[in-house]
C-alpha cells in the first residue's frame, strides 16, 4: 500500500499506571484457615526481594511447588448490576483453597467484599453465571438471577444475588470402562433445580440429510462460550482444529426426533439402550427433584487463560477442575472466566454422519463401570442443541495448531466483529470476522486474519485489542487494523537487535469453511506478510540474559472496559488504562457521524489517524480537544489550516502542519506577546466589540484586526486529501448533527463551535441557503467570517455530491414552526443512532400537534427520512398496538423523562409539556410506571410498584396489659385504616374484647347464705362450664375477624393465642378450674375448639406472604397436646393458598401418622388450595380415604368416619364446577349409602350423606340441566327421591357388592331414610340449579300447603327447602318483608295469627304450624342474605334486622311460644347470620349490638353451636378487620352453604349432622373490596371523594354514587367506572368497562390506591369543609393584589427546595431589588401561577420568555435562538390543537400552560422591539452589529424566507391565485420593511455596504451602494 501512514512511528501513552494485587488475596489473609500459611508463598517476588534478596527469592521459589501456586486464581469483570445513577465499577472473583471472595471496587471507592463463600472441599473453579427464570405471563419479562457457581469435585454450589442457594450434585464421578455404545458426553443445566440434560448436535452438511444426535465424542474440548452471540468454540485434539458452534434451545420437533435416533447402520433404533442406559445412570447416581422450569442457563464461559499466580512460568495448566461443566449462554458477555487447559479439559462430542464427528463438552470420566441389561426408563430430554458454524482449515501438518489458550470476541471502530483465539504454539492471534445474517441469530463467518502475538486482550469500551508482540512490544489494534504502539511509563521498551517484524495479516480464502463467500480485502493500512518470527527466535527471546536482568511484559490478563493487567517477568502485575478515542461529547458525536456516512475503510483510516494524533504523549486538555479535531478534520479534507484566519488562531499546544507532526512538550506557563495577539483575534473578542459597555463615554468600538476586512479567497484545497471527495456528504451529516445539538440546551456551546466549521464548508461549497441559515442563527458571529477557499469546477466534479444535498435546507425549528402553523411538512432527515433527539421531537410533534395517531407506526415515513450512506430511505418503526389516544402515544413513545425534557429548549418543549399536562389531568389508570413518571403523577407511579400497605402500630384495647395484648391474636389489623373507617367510636376494640379467648373469664356467682362452700364451688364450676361453651366457640369468629391480616416472619413461629378455659371469681379474683374433679366434664371437650383455634391463627396469614415448606414444618409443635391446633393450622394454610408449597413428602408424612384431626385439616386444606383444578395427585390422595372411589377388590382401610367426610368434601372442592361424570356418579350413590354390616357406616351417617350432597352440588355447580354425559344418571330425579323418600334403587357400579349385606344394627328395609338423605339431596339440587331460575325444579322444593303433608316433613328441612328454592330462583329474591312472607304457604299464613283464639280447627297442630312458619321465614331470610351478601343493601338489612328483632322478642318474652326456645334460637341464629352476610365487612352498629346481646346469654338453650353461630356472625360483620366482604359468585355461594349449614353442633364434640371443620370454608367466599386512598407524599391512608358509577341493569339505570373512601366497593362486575374526584386530589379514572383486572390487583394489595394532594389543599381529616385552604379566600376576593402572595406561603403549596429558594431570593423586595419592584411583582405572579396550577416546571419557561423579550428590547440578541423559542410559543397559542381544545366543552380543559395575561404582554413587547418604524421614531442610537442582529431577528420572527427561495417559488405551488396574491403582498410588505431597515441605519448619504449575510438575503451577489435620496 502506498499510504502506509506514519502510525508505524506513532506511539500512544497508557495512563493510570498502578501495581495490581488481587483484593481477595489480602482479604483471605485474615481468614482463619490453613490456606493463610501458604499465602506467604504467593506473595509477589518483589516483596520477597525486599526482605531476603536474591537468595530469598530462590529459596521461596524452591518452597513453592507448582501445585501450591495453582491454589490461587481470580477473574475480573465490569460491574453487571450498574443502575443509571451508579458509577462504573469492577468486580473480582478470587479463589484460594476452600474460599471464594467476590469483591467490588471503583475509581472513587476502595474495594470491598460483596460476598464471601467457604465450601467443604477444594474449589476447582468459580464463575459468574446468570440463570433466566421465565414468567408464566407472556407480557412479563423473564427474571434474570445473577449468581456465582462454585465447582467442587462432587457438586456445584450456586449462590444467587437474591440469597437463594442451590447444590447440584455431579453424577459423573465413575471410573471409565469399555461401553458398547457411545454415551452422551456433553451436558447442560438450565437451572440448579433442573436435571442435567445431554446436549444434541445438528449436522448440516452440504450433501447430507440433516441428522440430529447426542454429542458423544471425547476428542473435543470446549475452549470458549459466549452469551451474545450465543456460540461456543471447541478444539479437536485429534484433528488439531478449532470449531465454532451456534448454541440454542432445542425445538419440540428436535426433542421428539432425538428419541427416535438412528443407529450407526442407519436403521432406526429404540431409545432403550442409549437413553435407558443414560437415564438409569443419571437417575441412580443422583435423583434430582426437578420442577421442569425451562430456565436459560448453562454454565461455562471462558475468556481468559487459567488464572494462576504470576511467576516466571505463568503458562501452567489448570488443575483438574471437575468431571462436568455446564454451558452458559445467559451470563454477561465479556466475563473473564477461567478456561480448562491441558488434558484435563472437559470434552464433548456429537454424533455426526461426517468422517469425524464434532462435539462440544465432554467428561472423559463420564462412562460407566459395566453394561448390565437395565430396565427401560424414561430418557432425559435435551435442552440445548449445537449447530456447526465454522471450522478452521489447515493445509499442512506444520500449520496444525495446539489448543487456543485464550478466546474472546472483539469489534473494531467500524463495528465489524471478530472472534479471536490465541494459539501460543505458533505465537499467533487468529481473528475470524463474522457477520449477522438476515435470519434471526444467523452468523456468517468470513475471512481469517493472523497477527503475530504472544498474548492479547480485548478492550471492550474503546473497540480495540491490546497485543503483546513476540518482541515484547505492546501494540494496539482495532479489529485487525494496527493503530499504534503503547508506551507504558516506567517500563523499558524492548530495543533488542532483533528487527521488529511487521504483523503478518494473511487472509487466505481457503481458511473459510462457511458456505458464504468471504472477501479477502480488509480495511487495514497494514502491508502484506513479509516474514514471521520463528519459534527458536521467540524462545531465545524468552531466555535472553537481558530479559532476566530487567523486567519485561510477559502476559496480559483481566481486561475490563479499557483497563488491562500486565504480568511482568519479575512477578509484579501492573494495571494500565488505554486512553479513549475522545472525551469531548461533541467530538464523539462528530466521529459517530463521520463513521456513519463514510465507507468503512475510509472511516477506519480517519479514526485511526485521529486516535494517534489525540492520544500522543502529552495530548491536549479537554477544552482544546475540539480545536485539535477541527484542524485534523479540515487537514484531512485538504485545507491548509494555516491560511484560514479562524483556524490559524485555534489554540492548542502544538502547531499542526498539513501532515500533522508529533506533538511537542507544553511551552512555559508565563505569558507572551503571542498570547495577547491570540486573544485579540479570538471570536469572543470580536463578539465583545459589537457590544460596547453602556454608559461609559469615550469607549469607541475598536477597529477589527488587520485581515478581517478583506473577504477574498485564501487559496484552494488539496484534491488528493483522504476526505476531499466526501466533503459534501460530511457537511450534510454535520449539519444534521448541528440541528440536533440545537435541540439540547446543554449542547448549545457545541452547536456554536460546530457552526464555525459548517459556515466555512458552506461558503466553499457555495451553498448560499445554508449560509443564510447560519447567519440567521448567529448573525453577529457569522459576520466575522469572510474568508473562502476557491474550489474550481474540476475539483467540484471530483466530489461525491449526494442527491439529498440539493433538497430543502433542513432546519428543525422551521420544521416545527410549520407543524404549528398547520402547513404541510416534508420528511425531516435524521441520522439513526446519532440524532435521536431530532427523531423523538419530530415524531412527538407529529403525534400531538399534527394529531396523527399513526405517526409512530405506519406513517413514520411522512415525518422522518433516514439517512444512509449515499441515499435517503423511508423509515419504518415498530408498530404499537392498542394505543389509546395521541397523548398516550406521545408519552409511551418518546424516550423522554421529565429530567430530559428540561434540556429541551422551552419553545420546542412547550407542546410536549402541554400534552403531558393534559395526560396529568386525565390519566389512564393502567399506564406503565415510566409513563406515569413522565407525566408527573407520582401517585400512579407508586401504584405501578405494586406495594401493599405498611403495617402500622397494633390497635390497643381499652384496658389491657402489654402481655395480654400480644396473646389475643388480634393485634395485626391496620389501625390507620380502621381508624378512618370507624373514626367516631371504639367498636373495633369492643369486637376484640368479645372475641378474645386467651384470658380467664369472669365467673360471677352470688354466694347465698344457705349454700355451703362445697356447693358454692360446684356452682362456680358449673357456671364456668357454661361460659367455656362460649369461649370454645370464639375462635371460629376470631378467624374471620383477623382474616389475612398478618405477614409472618420466616425465622419465627406463628404466634397462636391460648384457649383459656379457666375463670376468675370476684371479689378475690380466685382461680376457678374445671380440672378439680368436682363436676363431670365431657371427655375430649377441647379437641375441636383447639382445631378451630389453630385455623383462626393460620387464617391471619395473608395470601401474599412468603411461606415456604420448611417454615410450615418448623411450626409443628413438639408436644402432642398441640397436635389439634397444628391440624387446624394446616387447614388454614390451605384456605389461604399456602399449602401448595408443602412438599409431597411432608404431606405423606403427616397422613401416615394416623392423627385424625391432622388428616381432616390436611385433606380439606390441600383441596381448598387446589379448588376446581382437577389435580390428579390430590385426587389420588383423597381417593385413598374414600372407600367408594377405591377398586372393589382393594384392601379395606380403616379410615375414621370424619376423615371420610372431609375427603368427600375435598373431592367436591377439587372438582368444583367441572361436571366430572365419574365423581358425580359416585357421590350421587354415596348420598344414600346404606349402613353396612359390622357397624360399618352406622354412626354419624347424616354428616356423610350431607357431605356427599354438598360435594355433588359443587362438582355440578350451576350446570342446571346442562349436565353433559349424565342423562342416564337421572341426577335431579334421584335427588328428589332422596329428598321425599321412596324405595331404594338397586346399586349400580363398581361398589354394588359392598351394599349387598344389610346392616345387623339398623333396620331400614328397602326404603330411603329421608332423615339421613334429605339435607344433602336438597342442597345438591340447590347448587346444581343455582341461579338458573328453573321453575320446575324450584316447585319440587315448595313447602307443603296441607297439614297432612306438613306432618311428614321435619321443620328444619323446610328451612333448607325454602333456601334451596329461593337461590334457584335467584332473580326473584327481593329485599323486602312482603317477599319473605310470600314464601309461607297459605294454610300457615291463615292460621298462624289465630293461635290464641278459639277459631283454630282441631285438625291443625299449632306447634307444627308455628315451627314451620318460623323455619320457612328463617330460610327466606337466609336466601336474602345469600342474594345480597356483601352488598350492604339498606333494604335487605332493614328487612332482615326486623325479622331478627321479632325472633329476639319471641325468645325473650315470658310467655312460652309454641315453637319452643330451641327452634326460636336456631331461627334467630340463621337470621342473624343472614344479616351479617349482607353487612359483611361493614361493622354495622345495630348488628354488633345484637351480637353483643347474644354474647352475654349463656344460660338456657344457649349451647356451643349457638355461640358458634353468633360469633361467626360477628366475625363476618368485621370480616378481615373491615377489609374483606363476601362475594355472590357461584363458588362463594357453595362455600357459604357448606359453612353456614343451619344445624349447629350441640356440644364441642358433635359432628353428627355436619363436620365442624367445614365452618371455616366461608373464607373461600371472602374477597377484598376495601379501597383505601393513600397520600403518595406522606404514605398515610387518607379520606378521598369517589364517584362510583354502576352499570345499567334490569332493576336500575346507570347511576353514579358519591362515596367517601376508605369504602367498601360493590361487586366489581356491577361497576362501570370509579373516579377520584377533585378538587383536593388529582383526578384519576379507573375504567372497568375494559376489564376489572387492574382494580382487582389494587384490591388484592390491601386496596391501596395512591392519591396526590393538589397544591394548597389540605386533607379532609384536617379540613373537613375546605375552609382552611389558602386558595379558599381567593374565590370571592376580587382584589388583584391577591395574586402577589407572600413568599412565606410558598411552603404550604410545595416542598420543592428549588421553588422555596426562588421565592426567598427573587420574590422578596430586598435591598438589592429595591429598584426592581416590577421584576419582583412579575416573579411573584409567575410563581403563584405555576405553583397553584401545579406546573412548577413552567417557571423556567416564563422567565426565559421574559428574558428573551427584554434582551430583544435592549437589542442585545447576538443569536436568534431565544427568539425562535418565543416564536414557537406564540405559534402554539394560535395553533389548531389549542383552539380545538378550548372549544371542546366535554372535557373541562384549561388553555395553554402559560398564563392568559402573560403571553399577550410579551408578544406586544416583541412586536414593538422588532418594529423598525418604532426604532426610527424613538431616534435610538445605532451600530452596525446590533442592526445586523435585529435584521436577522426580524426575518426569523416573521418567517421570511431567503430572497432566492422567494424568487424560486412557482405559481404551481400555490393552491389558488388568491393565496398567491396574499403571499405576494405579505412578502412585498416585509421586503419594504427590510429595505427600511437598511436605509434607516445609513448615515448622511454614505455608501452602505451590505454584509455577506445581508446581501444573501437581498438576493445580491456583490456589495451594492444605496444612496440616500
Amino acid at each position: 500500500m502506498s499510504n502506509v501512514y506514519e502510525e508505524r512511528a506513532t506511539m500512544i501513552a497508557a495512563g493510570e499506571l498502578q501495581s495490581f494485587v488481587p483484593f481477595g488475596r489480602e482479604h483471605c489473609k485474615n481468614h482463619p484457615n490453613a490456606v493463610n500459611l501458604q499465602l506467604r508463598q504467593l506473595q509477589p517476588a518483589s516483596e520477597l526481594w525486599s526482605s531476603d534478596g536474591a537468595a530469598g527469592l530462590v529459596g521461596s521459589l524452591q518452597e513453592v511447588s507448582l501445585q501450591e501456586r495453582q491454589k490461587e486464581s481470580w477473574q475480573l469483570r465490569k460491574g453487571s448490576t450498574v443502575t443509571t445513577d451508579e458509577a462504573e465499577y469492577e468486580e473480582e472473583l478470587y479463589v484460594a483453597g476452600h474460599m471464594v471472595i467476590w469483591s467490588r471496587g471503583s475509581k472513587s471507592q476502595a474495594s470491598y467484599v460483596y460476598k464471601a463463600f467457604t465450601v467443604d472441599s477444594l474449589v476447582q473453579q468459580a464463575l459468574w453465571c446468570n440463570f433466566t427464570v421465565p414468567q408464566s405471563r407472556k407480557d412479563e419479562k423473564d427474571i434474570i438471577e445473577q449468581s456465582v457457581c462454585i465447582v467442587q469435585s462432587m457438586c456445584v454450589n450456586v449462590h444467587t444475588v437474591s440469597g437463594k442457594d442451590f447444590i447440584s450434585p455431579l453424577p459423573f464421578q465413575v471410573c471409565s470402562s469399555i461401553v458398547r455404545q457411545p454415551l452422551p458426553t456433553l451436558f447442560s443445566m438450565l437451572h440448579p433445580l433442573d436435571e442435567i440434560a445431554p446436549v444434541v448436535c445438528k449436522s448440516t452438511g452440504l450433501f447430507e440429510t440433516v441428522r440430529l444426535q447426542y454429542v458423544s465424542d471425547n476428542a473435543l474440548r470446549v475452549v470458549f462460550s459466549c452469551e451474545q452471540p450465543s456460540v461456543i468454540m471447541t478444539y479437536d485434539a485429534l484433528q488439531c482444529t478449532h470449531t465454532v458452534w451456534a448454541l440454542r434451545k432445542v425445538t419440540p420437533e428436535e426433542q421428539s426426533t432425538v428419541l427416535k435416533c438412528p443407529g450407526p447402520d442407519g436403521s432406526a433404533q429404540t431409545p432403550m439402550a442409549t437413553h435407558s442406559f443414560l437415564g438409569t445412570h443419571l437417575r441412580n447416581v443422583t435423583r434430582l427433584d426437578s420442577p421442569g422450569s425451562p430456565l436459560h442457563c448453562h454454565a461455562l464461559h471462558n475468556q481468559g487463560r487459567v488464572p494462576s499466580s504470576p511467576s516466571l512460568h505463568s503458562r501452567a495448566h489448570s488443575p483438574n477442575i471437575s468431571s462436568m461443566a455446564a454451558l452458559s449462554r445467559a451470563h454477561s458477555p465479556g466475563i473473564a472466566a477461567p478456561s480448562f487447559t491441558g488434558g484435563q479439559r472437559f470434552n464433548i462430542s456429537c454424533h455426526s454422519p461426517s468422517a469425524r464427528g464434532h462435539s462440544l463438552l465432554a467428561s472423559p470420566n463420564s462412562t460407566l463401570n459395566e453394561t448390565p441389561l437395565l430396565p427401560e426408563m424414561e430418557p432425559i430430554l435435551p435442552d440445548l442443541c449445537v449447530e456447526q458454524l465454522w471450522t478452521e482449515t489447515t493445509t499442512t501438518h506444520r500449520e496444525k495448531s495446539c489448543q487456543a489458550s485464550k478466546v474472546f470476541i472483539t469489534s473494531d471502530l467500524c463495528e465489524s466483529r471478530y472472534l479471536c483465539f490465541l494459539v501460543e504454539s505458533h505465537q499467533q492471534l487468529r481473528c475470524v470476522k463474522f457477520l449477522e445474517g438476515n435470519e434471526t441469530n444467523q452468523l456468517i463467518f468470513a475471512s481469517v486474519t493472523t497477527i503475530p502475538a504472544k498474548d492479547a486482550a480485548p478492550l471492550e469500551d474503546i473497540d480495540a485489542l491490546l497485543v503483546l508482540e513476540t518482541n515484547g512490544s505492546l501494540v494496539l489494534y482495532t479489529g485487525v487494523t494496527r493503530v499504534s504502539k503503547v508506551f507504558v511509563p516506567g517500563l523499558l521498551s524492548p530495543n533488542f537487535s532483533l528487527p521488529n517484524h511487521l504483523p503478518s495479516l494473511n487472509t487466505p480464502l481457503e481458511n473459510v469453511s462457511t458456505p458464504a463467500k468471504a472477501t479477502a480485502d480488509m480495511p487495514s493500512p497494514v502491508s502484506e506478510v513479509r516474514s514471521s518470527l520463528q519459534h527458536h527466535e521467540s524462545s531465545w527471546l524468552d531466555d535472553s540474559p537481558f530479559q532476566q536482568a530487567a523486567p519485561h511484559i510477559q502476559a496480559l490478563r483481566d481486561p475490563v472496559s479499557n483497563r488491562v493487567t500486565l504480568e511482568l517477568s519479575s512477578g509484579l502485575m501492573l494495571r494500565i488504562t488505554v486512553p479513549e478515542v475522545a472525551t469531548s461529547e461533541l467530538v464523539k458525536r462528530c466521529l459517530q457521524a463521520i463513521r456513519f456516512i463514510l465507507p468503512k475503510d475510509t472511516a477506519m483510516k480517519v479514526l485511526v489517524k485521529w486516535y494517534n494524533i489525540y492520544n500522543a504523549p502529552g495530548g491536549p486538555s479537554m477544552h482544546q480537544e475540539w480545536n485539535l479535531f477541527v484542524t485534523c478534520f479540515m487537514t484531512l479534507m485538504g485545507y491548509n489550516t494555516e491560511r484560514l484566519a479562524w483556524t490559524r488562531n485555534l489554540h492548542f499546544e502544538v502547531p499542526l502542519s498539513p501532515v500533522i507532526a508529533p506533538k511537542k512538550a507544553r511551552p512555559a506557563d508565563t505569558g507572551s506577546d503571542e498570547d495577547w495577539a491570540y486573544l485579540c483575534a479570538s471570536d469572543y473578542h470580536c463578539q465583545a466589540l459589537a457590544h460596547p459597555v453602556a454608559g461609559l463615554p469615550g469607549l469607541e468600538p475598536a477597529a477589527p484586526p488587520v485581515g478581517m476586512e478583506d473577504g477574498g479567497p485564501v487559496g484552494g484545497l488539496e484534491p488528493s486529501a483522504l476526505l476531499f471527495p466526501h466533503i459534501p456528504s460530511l457537511f450534510y451529516v454535520l449539519h444534521l448533527l448541528y440541528e440536533d445539538l440545537k435541540l439540547d440546551e446543554l449542547q448549545r456551546s457545541g452547536a456554536r463551535a460546530l457552526v464555525s466549521l459548517l459556515q466555512q464548508l458552506a461558503r466553499d461549497l457555495q451553498l448560499e441557503e445554508y449560509i443564510d441559515l447560519y447567519w440567521r442563527d448567529y448573525p453577529s458571529f457569522i459576520k466575522t467570517f469572510k474568508e473562502a477557499c476557491v474550489i474550481d469546477q474540476a475539483q467540484m466534479g471530483l466530489m461525491n455530491w449526494p442527491a439529498y444535498l440539493n433538497s430543502e435546507v433542513p432546519c428543525v425549528f422551521g420544521w416545527l414552526s410549520k407543524c404549528l402553523r398547520g402547513q404541510d411538512v416534508p420528511p425531516f432527515p435524521y441520522l439513526p443512532g446519532i440524532c435521536e433527539r431530532t427523531k423523538l421531537l419530530v415524531l412527538s410533534y407529529a403525534l400531538y400537534v399534527v394529531g396523527d395517531e399513526n405517526a409512530i407506526s405506519i406513517n413514520v415515513s411522512k415525518y422522518l427520512s433516514r439517512l444512509s450512506a449515499g441515499e435517503m430511505s423511508q423509515l419504518l418503526l415498530y408498530t404499537k398496538k392498542n394505543v389509546l389516544c395521541s397523548e398516550f402515544h406521545l408519552v409511551l413513545f418518546s424516550g423522554f423523562m421529565l429530567k430530559d425534557l428540561e434540556s429541551v429548549p422551552f419553545g420546542v418543549a412547550l407542546p410536549i409539556r402541554d400534552a403531558i399536562s393534559q395526560c396529568r389531568e386525565h390519566p389512564c389508570s393502567e399506564w406503565s410506571e415510566e409513563v406515569c413518571a413522565l407525566i408527573g403523577r407520582q401517585d400512579l407511579t407508586k401504584q405501578a410498584h405494586k406495594v401493599s400497605l405498611a403495617k402500622g402500630k397494633p390497635v390497643k384495647p381499652p384496658v389491657t396489659t402489654e402481655a395480654d395484648e400480644e396473646e389475643d391474636g388480634m393485634a395485626d389489623l391496620h389501625p390507620e385504616v380502621t381508624g378512618l373507617i370507624w373514626s367516631q367510636d371504639l367498636r373495633l376494640q369492643e369486637v376484640r374484647r368479645l372475641l378474645q379467648s386467651s384470658r380467664p373469664v369472669r365467673v360471677n356467682v352470688p354466694h347465698l347464705p344457705e349454700v355451703s362452700d362445697h356447693e358454692y364451688i360446684e356452682e362456680k364450676e358449673n357456671k364456668l362450664l357454661q361460659l367455656c361453651q362460649r369461649t370454645m366457640a370464639l375462635p371460629v369468629g376470631r378467624g374471620l375477624f383477623t382474616l389475612f391480616s398478618y405477614h409472618p416472619v420466616p425465622t419465627e413461629p406463628l404466634p397462636v393465642p391460648k384457649l383459656n378455659l379457666t375463670g376468675r371469681a370476684p371479689p378475690r379474683n380466685t382461680m376457678v378450674d374445671l380440672n378439680s374433679g368436682n363436676i363431670d366434664v365431657p371427655p375430649n371437650m377441647t379437641s375441636w375448639p383447639s382445631f378451630h383455634n389453630g385455623v383462626a391463627a393460620g387464617l391471619k396469614i395473608a395470601p401474599a406472604s412468603q411461606v415456604e415448606s420448611a417454615w410450615i414444618a418448623y411450626n409443628k409443635p413438639k408436644s402432642a397436646e398441640l397436635a389439634n391446633e397444628y391440624a387446624g393450622f394446616l387447614m388454614a394454610l390451605g384456605l389461604n393458598g399456602h399449602l401448595t408449597k408443602l412438599a409431597t413428602l411432608n404431606i405423606h408424612d403427616y397422613l401416615t401418622k394416623g392423627h385424625e384431626m391432622t388428616s381432616i385439616g390436611l385433606l380439606l386444606g390441600v383441596s381448598a388450595a387446589k379448588l376446581g383444578t382437577m389435580d390428579m395427585s390430590i385426587t389420588r390422595l383423597l381417593s385413598i380415604h374414600i372407600p367408594a372411589l377405591l377398586p372393589p377388590t382393594s384392601t379395606e382401610l380403616d379410615v375414621p368416619h370424619s376423615v371420610q367426610v372431609a375427603a368427600v368434601v375435598g373431592i367436591g372442592l377439587v372438582y368444583q364446577g367441572t361436571g366430572h361424570r365419574h365423581n358425580a356418579e359416585v357421590l350421587l350413590a354415596e348420598i344414600g349409602r346404606p349402613p353396612g354390616p359390622e357397624m360399618e357406616y352406622c354412626t354419624d351417617r347424616e354428616s356423610y350423606s350431607l357431605a356427599a350432597g354438598l360435594a355433588l352440588g359443587m362438582v355440578c355447580l350451576g350446570h342446571g340441566s346442562n349436565l353433559i354425559g349424565m342423562t342416564d344418571l337421572n341426577v335431579p330425579e334421584q335427588l328428589y327421591q332422596y329428598m321425599v323418600g321412596g324405595h331404594r334403587r338397586t346399586h349400580a357400579g363398581i361398589n354394588r357388592e359392598k351394599h349387598k349385606s344389610p346392616s345387623y344394627q339398623i333396620k331400614e328395609g328397602d326404603t330411603i331414610n329421608v332423615d339421613v338423605t334429605c339435607p344433602g339431596a336438597t342442597l345438591a339440587l340447590a347448587m346444581i340449579y343455582l341461579k338458573t331460575n328453573n321453575r320446575s325444579i324450584a316447585d319440587w322444593l315448595k313447602a307443603p300447603d296441607t297439614m297432612f303433608l306438613l306432618d311428614f316433613i321435619k321443620p328444619e328441612f323446610l328451612l333448607l327447602r325454602t333456601l334451596a328454592r329461593c337461590i334457584i330462583m335467584w332473580d326473584e329474591i327481593l329485599p323486602n318483608e312482603e317477599w319473605v312472607t310470600s314464601n309461607v304457604p297459605q294454610i300457615i299464613q291463615e292460621n298462624i295469627g289465630l293461635q290464641e283464639e278459639a277459631l283454630v280447627s282441631e285438625d291443625l297442630n299449632m306447634e307444627t304450624l308455628v315451627q314451620a312458619h318460623d323455619y320457612i321465614i328463617a330460610g327466606a331470610c337466609m336466601a336474602v342474605g345469600f342474594r345480597f351478601a356483601g352488598s350492604a343493601n339498606l333494604d335487605a338489612f332493614e328487612c332482615l334486622y326486623k325479622f331478627a328483632r321479632n325472633f329476639m322478642q319471641s325468645l325473650t318474652t315470658t310467655t312460652t311460644s309454641a315453637s319452643g326456645p330451641y327452634n326460636l334460637q336456631t331461627c334467630l341464629s340463621m337470621v342473624l347470620l343472614a344479616t351479617s352476610m349482607v353487612m359483611a365487612g361493614s361493622g354495622n352498629l345495630k348488628v354488633l349490638q345484637l351480637c353483643r346481646f347474644l354474647h352475654k346469654r349463656t344460660a338456657g338453650e344457649m349451647n356451643y353451636g349457638f355461640h358458634m353461630a353468633h360469633h361467626m356472625a360477628l366475625g363476618l360483620l368485621f370480616l378481615g378487620g373491615g377489609r374483606y366482604t363476601l362475594s355472590t359468585s357461584n363458588s362463594a355461594i357453595a362455600a357459604l352453604l357448606c359453612a353456614l349449614y343451619p344445624h349447629f353442633p350441640a356440644h364441642s364434640t358433635d359432628n353428627r349432622y355436619h363436620l365442624q371443620a367445614l365452618r371455616h370454608l366461608c373464607v373461600l367466599a371472602a374477597e377484598p373490596r376495601l379501597l383505601v386512598p393513600v397520600d403518595v407524599d406522606t404514605l398515610k391512608p387518607c379520606y378521598a371523594m369517589l364517584d362510583v358509577t354502576y352499570k345499567e341493569t334490569q332493576w336500575y339505570d346507570e347511576t353514579t354514587v358519591e362515596l367517601m373512601a376508605p369504602t367498601m366497593l360493590p361487586e366489581l362486575h356491577l361497576l362501570k367506572q370509579i373516579k377520584v374526584k377533585g378538587p383536593r386530589y388529582w383526578e384519576l379514572n379507573i375504567d372497568l368497562s375494559k376489564g376489572t383486572q387492574h382494580l382487582q390487583s389494587i384490591l388484592s394489595r390491601d386496596g391501596v390506591l395512591y392519591v396526590k394532594l393538589r397544591a394548597g389543599q389540605l386533607p379532609y381529616k384536617d379540613d373537613p369543609r375546605g375552609w382552611k385552604s389558602l386558595l379558599a379566600p381567593t374565590v370571592n376576593n376580587r382584589n388583584p393584589e391577591v395574586r402577589t402572595f407572600k413568599p412565606e406561603a410558598i411552603s404550604t403549596f410545595t416542598s420543592d427546595a428549588a421553588l422555596v429558594s426562588f421565592a426567598e431570593y427573587f420574590c422578596k423586595a430586598s435591598e438589592n431589588m429595591k429598584h426592581k419592584q416590577e421584576t419582583v411583582a412579575l416573579f411573584s405572579a409567575i410563581l403563584y401561577e405555576c405553583v397553584t396550577q401545579e406546573n412548577p416546571e413552567m417557571l423556567p419557561t416564563h422567565i426565559s420568555i421574559d428574558q428573551a423579550v427584554k434582551a430583544l428590547e435592549r437589542g442585545e440578541l447576538s443569536e436568534t435562538f431565544c427568539l425562535w423559542q418565543m416564536k414557537l410559543v406564540l405559534e402554539l397559542c394560535e395553533s389548531g390543537v389549542l383552539q380545538q381544545r378550548l372549544r371542546d366543552t366535554r372535557r373541562q380543559s384549561r388553555g395553554l400552560l402559560l398564563s392568559s395575561e402573560f403571553l399577550p404582554v410579551m408578544k406586544s413587547s416583541a412586536d414593538r422591539a422588532l418594529d423598525p418604524l418604532q426604532a426610527y421614531v424613538s431616534g435610538q442610537p445605532t451600530n452596525e452589529d446590533a442592526d445586523t442582529s435585529m435584521l436577522a431577528c426580524f426575518l426569523v420572527y416573521h418567517s421570511i424566507p431567503s430572497f432566492r427561495k422567494m424568487a424560486n417559488t412557482e405559481l404551481d405551488d400555490m393552491h389558488t391565485h388568491v393565496l398567491y396574491i396574499h403571499k405576494y403582498f405579505y412578502y412585498l410588505i416585509m421586503f419594504l420593511y427590510i429595505l427600511f431597515f437598511v436605509l434607516l441605519y445609513m448615515g448622511n448619504g454614505q455608501p452602505y455596504k451590505c454584509s455577506t449575510a445581508c446581501y444573501t438575503v437581498c438576493g445580491c451577489v456583490r456589495p451594492v451602494k444605496l444612496d440616500l435620496v
